[in-house]
């Protein structure tokens, strides 16, 4: 028996050989997911050595002569090979990022610095600074800083100014809960240190000489962006924008919001589809003009002279909105379309795709945790493996007459809607919380839209725009644009039009995608495998246990759920972004407080003067929320305390776990769960471990010594200034406009 299921597989293998080397980029992200799942920093030269030692082993084995074991090798090796160059690639990435930056003054500082990027927002708008000096500092920061400008600050800003201006500036923001997305992360490798609001009007120091060869493509995104917004105002600017810069911050939130509940919001994020029209765009012109002529016809190589032209309208569109992780996947895949063009080869989408990953995975792997790449790649693997498959059922649809051509098309957009969506919805739900019901139906009508006239009519602005003739395009563009703006708004009203989702444990997720990529890249009936991984890998939703309370990073917010129900505690300060995070984690739509004094209607919650008795399971132990220095009731009832405020030794030995001011303000945020046997808390600084973008534990304040006599010496000072329950100006001020927004 087992050698005949050997031979089996041996033979499944032989038959699956062209489709071995697209597993490689898998094993690659599995190498890069590997370091950024470590709590602790790796060696330097561990994956280094790894990666020469497999790859040297591999080279010597494919070298020799064919056989069992050498192909038994080979396949053993080379995965293990693309594991370790995920690695360290992963690895490379983190090292060669810019240093951290000394610890941010708590207090506001006058910013001095060079203007690196202009971005409007739909009030006012947001620079970046980099080398910016704090309080004439003599050191500038490594890293860049940005600022929202105050509303109505109109001063003419440009790439390469010299600016100062007075700002409240604040580090990236520490993950929501334990285990959610990770800002300072995302910070560290972006080369982002802080992030703030302007308290004052922006001063123009310096004007920006001649622009040099790195200022060139911020200056012209600018300058696009401002004669857009002056043809195209309001949020069909905003989306105009969009789509020539990439930079869609000049949206409105409740515009955003409808994009997002009627599943467009891939229209407003550069993809592979903005840049499947620019290069179909430029070819069909640079094909259209080589027709004009006769002898270019007959005697150049027309097919290719348009593919390369597209080409290279392609990469100005992906060097004009930024290198972005779908459009760096998009560009490869086309530049391997336009070789196999000019080589006279049949392309394989497969393998296109498999290259793309490869490049992505090199150049920024820390891309492989973000919802961008995820749900880029899942949405195009799912176009070509599904295309693929359903290939003769499409064919039999085309045939002659207007019909037939419409329904064929009609099926075609239906098709390639609910394969993108599908496949990205689990990646969107995980990172969102939402599902989006009506999305095929707001894309069949939109993708088309945008492809055939919103943004034919931005290509033909932009050349217009040296001739100041730009409006003759950008006013139709307009018209376009509030039509598909339109289409969000009516999606987004329909009843259950995004539905809040549990959250999805990473392990489900990892599982949905291990079935995703067996279905799409193996080509025999065994690819049918893949549909029950995915399908477990969905049901682990149900499967996971939330946490039953939650405490922010700063202690200011305190949640607990029980039944549907979520009670929140919120003192001065706490954070609006960290609100909707456990919104979303929790897939509720609105908190209910927790009472002052009495019972809460469910009776999981009952308060007294100082002192609250969390019990959401009476056969559990619950948890006490203490509001206050004095002894609390309710100490024999619980297993852990909860409080905003430094609570330690409230309740007589045994002590109950201890989670508060002190607690989080060294450990991070903490969720926790009420078992029969008592609490079990996981903290963020437990599940992100010690690694270059997480903050090390902060040490107490030390009271500087007094000259003054002892009886001159006030001993509230004392008390007021040590610790972290100090309440500080960047604490306290302006709390909802939460920095991780900043990030995206």
């Amino acid at each position: 028996m087992p050698w005949a299921l050997t031979e089996r597989l041996t033979d499944w293998l032989e038959s699956e050989r062209p489709q071995l080397v697209l597993w490689l980029p898998v094993f690659m992200a599995v190498g890069v997911a590997s370091y950024y799942a470590l709590r602790f920093e790796p060696p330097a030269w561990i994956g280094f050595s790894c990666t020469l030692i497999l790859l040297v082993a591999w080279l010597l084995v494919a070298r020799r002569r064919a056989g069992d074991r050498c192909t038994a090798a080979r396949l053993v090796l080379a995965p293990l090979a693309a594991v370790a160059v995920g690695f360290s690639s992963a690895q490379w990435a983190t090292a060669w990022a810019l240093p951290q930056d000394a610890e941010l003054p708590a207090r506001a500082v006058i910013v001095d610095g060079t203007v690196a990027a202009v971005e409007p927002l739909p009030e006012g708008r947001r620079i970046t600074v980099q080398r910016a000096r704090l309080d004439d500092l003599s050191s500038p920061l490594a890293r860049a800083v940005r600022i929202r400008l105050k509303r109505g600050d109109e001063a003419p800003l440009t790439t390469g100014d010299r600016i100062r201006v007075r700002a409240l500036l604040r580090p990236p923001a520490p993950p929501a809960f334990p285990g959610a997305w990770d800002f300072q992360r995302a910070a560290w490798f972006t080369g982002l240190g802080a992030s703030g609001y302007a308290l004052a009007q922006v001063e123009v120091t310096a004007r920006a000489t001649t622009p040099l060869a790195e200022r060139l493509v911020a200056s012209l995104r600018e300058t696009i962006t401002q004669r857009i917004l002056a043809v195209v105002p309001g949020a069909a600017g905003g989306i105009s924008v969009s789509f020539m810069t990439g930079l869609a911050l000049a949206i409105p939130a409740a515009d955003y919001a409808a994009f997002k509940d009627s599943g467009l919001m891939h229209l407003l994020s550069v993809s592979g589809f903005h840049i499947a029209v620019v290069i179909g765009f430029g070819l069909a012109i640079a094909r259209f003009g080589l027709a004009l002529s006769e002898h270019a016809s007959l005697f150049w190589p027309a097919k290719r002279l348009a593919a390369l032209c597209g080409l290279l309208a392609g990469a100005a569109y992906t060097v004009l909105v930024g290198l972005q992780v779908p459009i760096i996947r998009s560009f490869a895949m086309a530049s391997l379309v336009t070789i196999s063009i000019f080589a006279d080869r049949r392309v394989i989408s497969t393998r296109s795709l498999a290259l793309a990953a490869v490049v992505v995975l090199l150049l920024m792997p820390w891309e492989l945790t973000g919802v961008s790449l995820q749900m880029s790649f899942s949405a195009v693997l799912a176009l070509v493996a599904g295309y693929e498959a359903l290939r003769p059922w499409l064919h039999r649809l085309n045939g002659r007459g207007w019909v037939r051509r419409g329904l064929a098309a009609t099926a075609a957009l239906t098709l390639s809607s609910l394969l993108a969506g599908t496949a990205s919805a689990p990646y969107s739900a995980y990172q969102f919380g939402h599902v989006q019901v009506y999305f095929v139906l707001a894309n069949m009508v939109a993708v088309p839209l945008t492809g055939i006239w919103v943004m034919p009519a931005g290509f033909v602005g932009l050349a217009l725009m040296p001739l100041h003739l730009e409006w003759l395009a950008l006013v139709p563009m307009g018209w376009g644009a509030e039509v598909i703006l339109w289409i969000a708004r009516k999606t987004a009203q329909l009843p259950y039009a995004s539905i809040s989702v549990p959250h999805m444990p990473l392990w489900g997720l990892c599982l949905f995608s291990i079935g995703l990529v067996w279905l799409g890249l193996w080509r025999t009936r065994m690819r049918l495998a893949g549909i029950p991984i995915m399908i477990i890998g969905l049901l682990s939703t149900f499967l996971n246990r939330p946490p039953d309370l939650l405490v922010s990073a700063d202690a200011r917010l305190i949640a607990l759920r029980h039944a549907g129900i979520v009670y929140l505690q919120q003192a001065q300060g706490g954070a609006r972004y960290t609100r909707e995070s456990w919104s979303q984690f929790w897939a509720i739509d609105a908190f209910e407080p927790i009472p002052q004094l009495g019972d809460a209607a469910s009776g999981d919650i009952r308060c007294v003067d100082g002192a609250c008795l969390l019990r959401p399971y009476p056969d559990r132990p619950g948890a006490l929320l203490a509001r206050g220095a004095a002894k609390p009731p309710f100490c024999a009832d619980v297993s852990v305390i909860v409080s905003a405020e430094p609570a330690r030794r409230l309740c007589p030995k045994p002590w109950p776990r201890l989670v508060d001011r002190f607690t989080v303000w060294r450990d991070g945020s903490a969720a926790i769960w009420l078992e029969t046997h008592g609490a079990r808390v996981l903290t963020d600084r437990e599940v992100r471990g010690d690694r270059p973008w997480v903050p090390p534990p902060p040490r107490p304040r030390t009271q500087a010594p007094s000259t003054l006599p002892p009886a001159a010496l006030d001993p509230g000072i004392l008390t007021h200034s040590s610790g972290p329950s100090g309440g500080s100006a960047a604490g306290e001020g302006r709390s909802d406009d939460a920095s991780p927004g900043e990030l995206q």
